[in-house]
């Protein structure tokens, strides 16, 4: 069954994606992306420039096959995911709502900020998964850099 966690707290969803991506590149993991259009080119654009010292090898969906298959990072532009994904590692949605499909994934991470209406979003999906039985894991971020 999927594996959901939800990461809160987020100061920034895009920097913490970026963060998130580089740690599941350098373990091997295979991640799909999904979001809002905005929401994908704007990580689109921060993946290129997020570390001067590594690049985190990704591809929009639209890409050529080959592209597709060769790349541990696939960005989706839309809350129902294409047939044809190369894997079904992890997913990571930046997105207010389901992703149509997240069953097919082995895992899903969902990012929360403090902004309250992706709180609201949060909390519609957190339902979601819960009342369907599926394993949720609570990852609250603000713990982490109160330790730091």
């Amino acid at each position: 069954m999927t594996e959901v966690a939800f990461h809160f707290n987020a100061t920034d969803k895009l920097e913490y994606a970026c963060r998130l991506l580089r740690k599941a590149v350098a373990s091997s993991a295979q991640v799909v992306v999904s979001g809002g259009d905005q929401q994908i080119k704007a990580l689109d654009t921060a993946l290129w420039s997020f570390s001067s010292a590594s690049f985190i090898p990704h591809c929009v969906f639209d890409d050529k096959e080959h592209t597709l298959a060769h790349s541990p990072v696939v960005l989706v532009k839309d809350i129902a995911l294409p047939q044809a994904l190369p894997h079904h590692h992890v997913l990571l949605n930046l997105g207010n709502d389901l992703v149509k499909g997240f069953e097919a994934f082995e895992r899903i991470i969902e990012i929360v900020t403090h902004d309250e209406d992706d709180k609201s979003f949060a909390r519609l999906r957190w339902k979601h998964y819960a009342d369907r039985g599926y394993p949720l894991q609570r990852h609250d971020l603000s713990a982490k850099l109160a330790n730091a």
